[in-house]
């Protein structure tokens, strides 16, 4: 139980949560019953991974990776009433044109996946990588209901992935993080911060931070929302390391600047969640655990974090948020080698 309000937000006092075994000695533990969505919950779906979870009209819904039988990448909608059990639509999410363009061929869908979703004063936003002529961008769409989707205009340029909000606006800007790649599986990739006065026009971009040694060699991404705390703004990100056997997905930590979050604070040297688990090791991409999405309740200081298997199945773990910053603080980069 967090003995201070560190996370700057509501109580969600129905949060998913199952207490820290005696014997786990990481900031970060496993729900005992994963996966909560297997690969066939629906039956149009080859798997289901890197979803994205909100709190909604006081249970749950959101927006999820469903790869389908052909193996084309696509996104649906989906609701629950205890973030455990949840029902997916069979078919995916239709999206229908924002603006007065909508003959325009940036509507056409080719593919999407790994979504988020964010709250910001009055809509849920969803972002995701959106196929553009054959290329990956991040595609930018709201729903008021998760019944409706409307689809915006692409944020950037080809070639984009994991565009993640913030949860409000900063200096009056709307602000988003993403990470450039090319148009392969990424053997690259650094973190970025952009801002935008509408939602369509975006620039004023940042380095935010870049590849590391070890699990975070390779590449890095932003996961979740980024959770607004007194100490920063509190980011859960996937890192890479290219093995003998391939990738290596795995999760760390870091806090960024309040009000200017291009500026890195600290970040974990060490990964917080390792791919071990049977459910992460094996499936149709081995050796993936890829956060996506976080529930937080700003009066007990409990997080949930929802996260992709193996590219297969959706995954549950926890942690508390002073138990996590401690964590990150106590286990940083060096300042000189931070970002």
């Amino acid at each position: 139980m967090s003995t201070k309000q560190t996370i700057l937000g509501p109580a969600l006092p129905n949060i998913p949560w199952e207490d820290k075994p005696k014997d786990c000695v990481d900031v970060i533990w496993r729900y005992s019953q994963n996966p909560v969505i297997q690969r066939d919950l629906i039956p149009s779906s080859n798997s289901i991974f890197n979803s994205a979870v909100v709190p909604f009209e006081g249970a749950f819904a959101g927006v999820f990776r469903c790869d389908d039988k052909r193996r084309y990448m696509q996104i649906h909608s989906g609701k629950s009433k205890d973030g455990l059990s949840w029902e997916l639509t069979n078919e995916r999410i239709q999206f229908i044109p924002d603006g007065d363009r909508s003959d325009d061929d940036v509507f056409n869908w080719e593919y999407g996946y790994d979504p988020r979703v964010c709250w910001i004063e009055d809509r849920y936003y969803v972002t995701w990588c959106n196929g553009y002529h054959g290329q990956p961008t991040i595609g930018v769409g709201y729903t008021y209901d998760f019944e409706t989707f409307y689809q915006m205009e692409n944020a950037y340029l080809p070639h984009n992935r994991n565009g993640v909000m913030f949860p409000r606006k900063i200096n009056g800007k709307f602000a988003m993080l993403s990470r450039p790649s090319d148009n392969g599986h990424t053997p690259f990739g650094d973190i970025y911060y952009s801002e935008s006065p509408d939602m369509i026009h975006w620039g004023r971009h940042r380095f935010v931070m870049g590849t590391k040694g070890g699990w975070q060699s390779t590449k890095v991404g932003a996961g979740p929302i980024p959770i607004e705390t007194t100490e920063g703004w509190l980011l859960i990100y996937h890192g890479v390391l290219t093995s003998c056997n391939g990738f290596v997905y795995s999760m760390g930590a870091a806090l960024l600047d309040i009000d200017q979050p291009w500026k890195l604070l600290y970040r974990t040297e060490p990964y917080i969640l390792h791919p071990k688990a049977i459910y992460e090791n094996v499936g149709d991409v081995p050796n993936v655990a890829f956060p996506c999405a976080t529930l937080a309740d700003a009066e007990t200081g409990r997080i949930a974090i929802y996260y992709g298997g193996a590219d297969t199945v959706t995954a549950l773990a926890f942690t508390q948020v002073d138990a996590l910053i401690a964590f990150i603080k106590e286990n940083s980069l060096p300042q000189d080698n931070l970002a």
